[in-house]
């Protein structure tokens, strides 16, 4: 497991100009990456014991920052 946030940045440093006028242009891109960026620090914080949580949930939030990439992979590999 790796306790390394996953900033979007960093997972597409190559679209990371894309996605910053995505976030200005495109509300639902903006929305989206904001989401992604409140759950992928829950899921941080969750890994790091700063706010424990039930594997259960650890796992729950990871599904759903998988799922929340996804969509934006798929905006960002279409734009």
């Amino acid at each position: 497991m790796s306790h390394t946030p996953h900033e979007l940045a960093e997972e597409f440093p190559e679209k990371a100009a894309l996605m910053s006028d995505l976030k200005q242009s495109d509300a639902h891109f903006a929305k989206l990456s904001e989401e992604y960026h409140e759950v992928n620090r829950a899921v941080h914080r969750a890994e790091t014991n700063v706010e424990p949580v039930s594997e259960q949930a650890e796992s729950e939030l990871r599904k759903t920052r998988a799922a929340l990439k996804d969509e934006i992979w798929g905006i960002l590999s279409k734009a």
